[in-house]
């Protein structure tokens, strides 16, 4: 979807993008960017989340560092837009008010009474313009309010999507919100920089205040716009939305994956890997990952949070740990652990590199499974191909390099008293870790 989101736009753009991120996610950003051919302008790093307002305002500060003032699109990674065509066309149609100052969001004409969403409302008696002033935000409503809203035809849903100078946008945050302006300043400022990420300072970003950006500046602002639109709008913001927007069958069943659906209507399926067999169902959702299985009802599917906040409240692992990494080098999938050893699949992306590196802990048994690997070991140098392998004994220096020309995979069998990931003692590494 990130990929998606950044191809509906790039004829657009005058230059290349600028992403904000959580550090957690950095490289599977780049990665994702990297594959869809998109070199950023900047990947920012947010060390915690601290709502739109943030995130917004340290993009804007990097599109005017170099004493330029852009058109900022501001768009959300998790949206689908059927019609992208459609959606150029209107950020066009709203660039001029953006040009003169004013901040434009985009308005989705509803189709329905949803109350899952937030609404706006456009002021009255302006005529035919395109791009109309906006009387207020409104919170996310009960049906009767939303039924009223959609037959009023003067309110729109609240897309998060916008466009602005970036200039602006921080005048703005200054004259409403000069506390959180300050903190993401000092943040950007005491940001470290490497070719790859800015990664802002983490006790100023951690001390800025967390709001959107819509009780931060829109509310609040005298310059708000909305340009009403209709171009197939999702933010698929839960599993159900997923479904609605989803190829589906004649029984109304959007399946990913390896799936078998006996008598089952209106269903989502997603799996990852393993078969997934459904039997008689109706309105469910399963999604099934590496991580774990989710069963619900398309009606409750929102109620996830309460399941992962109870993970957390229990001070499970599942909330933050994954089976599968992305590291600047490619990826690794932990494929089975015990007492004493753990199994990975490690993927090197081409010309790719792991650090020079030793554990105290553990020994490693690395197998080719496809591709080259350029193994350096103590003081050898290494070339295995498919089905070749090597052992590093405990205390050795070591390290991986892919110096082909497609992904180098591999099966790492770890053993020892210890296989936690911080028994690294890194040497030499291109990628600036510690």
């Amino acid at each position: 979807m990130l990929q998606a989101t950044w191809n509906r736009v790039a004829p657009l753009a005058t230059g290349a993008p600028l992403v904000v991120a959580n550090e957690d996610h950095r490289f599977m950003v780049a990665e994702q960017l990297r594959e869809a051919g998109c070199t950023p302008a900047a990947i920012l790093l947010e060390p915690v989340g601290r709502n739109t307002a943030p995130a917004i305002a340290v993009a804007a500060l990097q599109a005017t560092a170099g004493g330029e003032d852009p058109l900022l699109l501001v768009l959300p990674s998790d949206h689908v837009v059927a019609d992208a065509i459609a959606f150029r066309a209107a950020v066009a149609t709203a660039a001029p008010a953006a040009t003169a100052g004013r901040l434009v969001t985009f308005g989705i004409v509803p189709t329905g009474p949803e109350t899952g969403y937030g609404y706006i409302k456009a002021a009255a008696g302006q005529g035919a313009a395109a791009v109309l002033a906006v009387e207020r935000f409104v919170e996310k409503p009960d049906a009767a309010t939303a039924e009223g809203y959609v037959a009023s035809g003067e309110y729109f849903w609240n897309s998060g999507m916008f466009l602005f100078k970036a200039s602006r946008y921080l005048a703005e945050l200054e004259r409403h919100a000069p506390a959180m302006l300050a903190a993401c300043r000092a943040a950007f400022e005491g940001a470290k920089r490497d070719a790859d990420f800015v990664r802002l300072d983490k006790d100023a970003f951690a001390a800025c205040p967390s709001d959107s950006i819509d009780y931060a500046v829109m509310e609040k602002t005298a310059d708000a716009a909305v340009l009403p639109i209709a171009v197939g709008w999702n933010d698929v913001g839960s599993w159900s939305a997923l479904w609605e927007v989803a190829e589906q069958d004649g029984d109304g069943n959007a399946h990913h994956g390896d799936v078998i659906a006996l008598d089952c209507r209106d269903t989502l399926a997603w799996g990852d890997g393993r078969l997934v067999a459904m039997i008689g169902l109706r309105d469910v959702v399963v999604v099934d990952t590496d991580d774990s299985l989710l069963v619900a009802h398309k009606d409750r599917v929102q109620e996830v949070k309460a399941v992962v906040a109870r993970l957390k409240a229990e001070g499970r692992p599942e909330p933050t740990l994954h089976r599968k990494v992305y590291r600047p080098w490619g990826a690794y999938d932990s494929i089975d652990m015990g007492e004493r050893f753990q199994v990975k699949r490690i993927t090197v992306n081409p010309g790719a590199a792991l650090s020079l590196q030793m554990h105290h802990h553990r020994a490693e048994h690395w197998i080719v499974v496809s591709g080259t690997a350029e193994v350096t070991r103590g003081e050898e140098v290494l070339l295995l191909s498919e089905n070749q392998s090597t052992y590093i004994p405990l205390g050795v220096t070591h390290r991986l390099r892919n110096p082909g020309k497609v992904p180098l995979e591999l099966i790492e069998v770890q053993s020892g008293s210890y296989l936690g990931e911080d028994d690294i003692v890194r040497f030499e590494d291109v990628y600036g870790r510690g």
